[in-house]
C-alpha cells in the first residue's frame, strides 16, 4: 500500500510541474508588483483546463501527502 501511494504521488506531483510549466507564458514576477499593463482579460478553453488541471492534481497531491503521513504512524 505505501509503494502504491509513493508511485501515485510521484506521478500526480510530475503532472503537476507539467500542468505548471504549461500555464502562460509571460505573467513573470513583474505582475505580481504592479508592473504590468495589461488589461482584464477571461481565462477561456485551454488556459481555463490548465486552471481547473493544476487545482485538482495540488489537492490530489496534498490528500496523498496526508494519506501518507497517517498510514506512515
Amino acid at each position: 500500500m505505501k509503494t502504491f501511494l509513493l508511485i501515485l504521488q510521484l506521478i500526480v506531483s510530475s503532472a503537476l510541474v507539467v500542468v505548471v510549466l504549461l500555464q502562460a507564458k509571460g505573467s513573470g514576477l513583474s505582475g505580481v508588483f504592479g508592473g504590468e499593463s495589461s488589461f482584464y482579460r477571461s481565462k477561456r478553453g485551454v488556459e481555463k483546463m490548465l486552471i481547473y488541471a493544476t487545482i485538482g492534481l495540488g489537492f490530489l497531491f496534498f490528500v496523498l501527502s496526508i494519506t501518507q503521513v497517517l498510514i506512515s504512524k
